[in-house]
């Protein structure tokens, strides 16, 4: 058995394959503060216990991200090259929207009085400059143990080249401070960029003992469980590593859970024929998209956390899903502002106290109660009636919206619900038509709680091929982690011309990236051989600053690989140049052996299973209540064919068709919605 749990904002996931290939889904509520207790509760209700054969456990988590946003980490010091004390302050001196008056700069996780000058320098080359004070470093290792620092970043000015100053400062700490938390940059990354580099670091400490401290209570609970081998934690660029590695750095937990569904929709999409697909993961706190093109997940080393319009957030360099997250979940509060104006987010109800519907839930209104009220939720089924939900308290905090509004409940339902597709609206714009992509190209894959209910409107208004509701989307994060791999990334800086007589320079930096490679999952028990290794670099025109990422064959001529960038930077900034152009940034992907197939084509049906479906009135924007098909997703057999309006219910979550579009069970057990006479290419 390989079981796969994911900590959402509202609620705890579970997914299990059995030996016979026999998926298993539950879900329990989230528990704030003891998240651990929370994964306890779902394995406890689906039943599994000691002697159950669990050859994997993988676990997705939120409390990296949430000690960053809450501020709840470890008091942190930092040890940098003398002159550089205050990269963190300046950044980079740039705002995120330049006529935004509201603009803050971002408060440094180590104020000034924990940032130390440390005697040391190399060039870009690597080559030492000045040897590293060992006084300096002991000096600060006093000041920062007197000041109540528990952990401690090093970032050394072009580390990424030549990280020896770097080592021999650790060594220092460790054995002056034995019980400090010590990361060190080039562990977490070796590309450049000062300032990213240092609260990459910095943020890899700030969170280290808080990851620690959850991972060793959660392996305590599995260990009563008899749950002792083989467990792995979701990272944050799509593959699991072992908990070992997440302790040494969990900066690389930070996107967890969504990285997994992103996965599985590549997996998804790719084995059913739609290799084109843009997500759309609607949990209790947040909405988040990505775009896979041609079945590959897009990742990015230019990350950051708490980024919002009107503040920069803190960079992150290493590789996350590319993906663009909002605070517009099920459980976001609305809320009138002033002058009188109906919003929404980024505050949320989460799973304590949670909606005004559930039964401990608070007063104010949510997305979730809004949904409830407009007749997309079934109270009676909830979480497949494991929970009982009231739409009379939906209705009542609904009602200090629409009061002050001048409105009633039913149109303040809908306002929330549009105002909440406006946001996804332009979340997912961002990682496509802002992108070079045309979302006309694509098919809108939703998953999560809330995407269901969502999509249709959204893939109606973006023109997608159509809209993909696959199997368990309540669960689906979770699903992913059963298809992951062991996976670990590596990025080296190294400014080489693209010509044939880099070859040789070239060929040092793979086979150094290479060795790494093969040296880490010797130490996971890997064998090299059975690793599968991607190549990409980071290219950019001379004298640009920016770059695109290019992939890479092993042995691929330089002429190829210059065609290749030209076309990919003429998408992306719509033009090319004849200027000669620049590798800078080097990517290797090194994948473990592949899990077990877990998706596979439902199986036919001779007969027709569905059953006459109930009728419920359901609130549609611009057409007012509408007498509505109900259906079970359990009793529709591929080749169902059901038009709208319709909605359709399963335990997770429920789809949402609109009037005038069509709805189809493929061979997959996918729903595929459609619209306007427009049916999908073959």
């Amino acid at each position: 058995m390989r079981v796969a749990t994911d900590i959402g904002g509202t609620f705890t996931d579970l997914a299990c394959v059995t030996d016979t290939g026999e998926l298993r889904l539950e879900k329990s509520s989230s528990t704030p503060g003891q998240f651990e207790v929370g994964v306890d509760d779902v394995l406890g209700k689906t039943g599994i216990a000691r002697g159950d054969g669990i050859e994997a456990f993988v676990h997705g988590t939120t409390v990296v991200i949430n000690a960053l946003l809450e501020r709840t980490g470890t008091v942190t010091a930092l040890l940098t090259t003398a002159g550089f004390r205050d990269v963190l302050e300046i950044g980079r001196a740039s705002r995120p929207d330049l006529y935004n008056f509201r603009y803050r700069k971002p408060e440094p996780f180590v104020p000034r009085y924990l940032r130390f000058d440390v005697r040391e320098r190399c060039d870009e080359t690597g080559a030492e400059l000045e040897p590293l004070s060992v006084a300096d470093c002991e000096s600060a290792v006093a000041a920062a143990r007197a000041a109540g620092a528990k952990a401690v970043a090093i970032c050394f000015l072009h580390a990424y080249a030549n990280p020896d100053h770097e080592r021999r400062c650790a060594e220092v700490v460790r054995q002056l401070w034995p019980e400090a938390f010590v990361t060190m940059s080039h562990e977490c990354t070796q590309e450049w960029r000062e300032y990213e580099r240092s609260n990459t670091a910095v943020l890899n400490a700030y969170v280290q003992e808080t990851a620690s401290t959850y991972l060793d209570r959660l392996e305590r609970r599995l260990d009563k469980r008899g749950i002792r081998r083989s467990l792995f934690v979701m990272q944050s660029n799509g593959g699991m590593v072992s908990f070992p590695h997440a302790r040494e750095l969990p900066i690389k937990l930070v996107e967890s859970g969504p990285a997994a569904g992103v996965i599985a929709a590549a997996t998804l999409g790719e084995r059913s024929g739609r290799p084109n697909v843009i997500t759309l993961d609607i949990g209790g706190t947040t909405a988040k998209t990505s775009l896979i093109e041609n079945g590959a997940v897009r990742l990015t080393t230019d990350y950051h956390v708490d980024w919002a319009p009107d503040r920069a957030g803190y960079p992150i360099k290493t590789p996350v899903v590319d993906i663009v997250e909002i605070g517009a979940g099920g459980g976001s509060i609305a809320w009138v502002g002033d002058p009188a104006r109906l919003g929404l987010g980024p505050r949320s109800a989460g799973a304590v106290p949670g909606p005004a519907c559930y039964p401990d839930g608070g007063a104010e209104p949510t997305l979730t109660d809004a949904n409830l009220v407009a007749g997309r939720i079934n109270p009676d089924y909830f979480l497949g009636g494991q929970m009982t939900v009231s739409v009379e308290r939906a209705r009542q905090a609904l009602q200090t919206v629409a009061g002050p509004l001048g409105m009633s409940v039913e149109d303040a339902a809908l306002g929330i619900i549009r105002l909440a597709n406006a946001k996804m609206l332009n979340a997912i714009k961002l990682v496509s038509v802002r992108r070079g992509y045309d979302p006309r190209d694509f098919y809108l894959m939703a998953f999560g709680g809330g995407g269901p209910l969502h999509a249709v409107a959204l893939g109606s208004e973006l023109r997608v091929r159509g809209v993909i509701i696959p199997p368990a989307p309540g669960n689906f994060s979770a699903v992913g982690m059963l298809l992951t791999n062991l996976r670990a990334d590596w990025v080296r800086t190294r400014l080489l011309p693209v010509a044939e007589e880099s070859a040789s320079a070239i060929g040092e930096v793979w086979d150094g990236l290479d060795a790494q490679a093969r040296a880490y999952f010797a130490r996971e028990g890997v064998a090299a051989d059975a690793l599968t290794l991607v190549r990409s670099a980071d290219m950019r025109y001379a004298g640009q600053e920016h770059t695109v990422n290019v992939p890479i064959a092993q042995g691929q001529a330089s002429a190829e690989i210059l065609e290749r960038f030209h076309e990919l930077h003429e998408r992306s900034y719509t033009f090319r140049l004849g200027a000669p152009a620049q590798f800078v940034n080097f990517h290797l992907t090194a994948l473990g052996p592949a899990q077990r197939e877990l998706f596979t084509p439902a199986p036919t049906s001779d007969t027709d299973q569905r059953g006459a479906p109930t009728h419920r009135p359901v609130l549609f924007d611009g057409l007012g209540t509408v007498p509505t098909a109900i259906h079970r997703r359990a009793a529709l057999p591929p080749g169902t064919v059901i038009s709208g309006p319709a909605v359709i219910e399963e335990a997770g979550s429920s789809t949402v068709a609109h009037p005038g579009q069509t709805v189809t069970v493929d061979d997959w057990g996918n729903l595929v919605i459609e619209w306007h006479g427009r049916k999908e290419e073959a």
